[in-house]
């Protein structure tokens, strides 16, 4: 692949997938919170309480996965930062 072309694969697929799945999340927040079954009390980090509405459970699912999933990328992205495929080769 040349310089010039764009790239379709690697970082910005799985960019694309993480946001795809917090947009997702939000939305299924949105839609329990919409729905309001007894007991909702979404609690962010333990520390900021959220109204349980529609939009405040949005953010919590939102906010939630973005984190943990965004920690777990950050991670694989270190670690393939400094991975050197010519080592793997032998």
């Amino acid at each position: 692949m040349s310089e010039t072309e764009p790239e379709t694969g690697g970082r910005r697929l799985v960019v694309t997938v993480y946001v795809a799945i917090v947009l997702l999340t939000a939305c299924i927040g949105f839609v329990i919170g919409a729905i309001g079954p007894q007991g909702l009390d979404p609690e962010l980090f333990g520390l900021i309480q959220l109204p349980p509405t529609p939009v405040g459970m949005a953010v919590y699912g939102g906010t939630t996965i973005a984190l943990l999933l965004g920690v777990l990328l950050g991670g694989v992205v270190y670690v393939a930062d400094r991975y050197d495929d010519a080592d793997a080769r032998g």
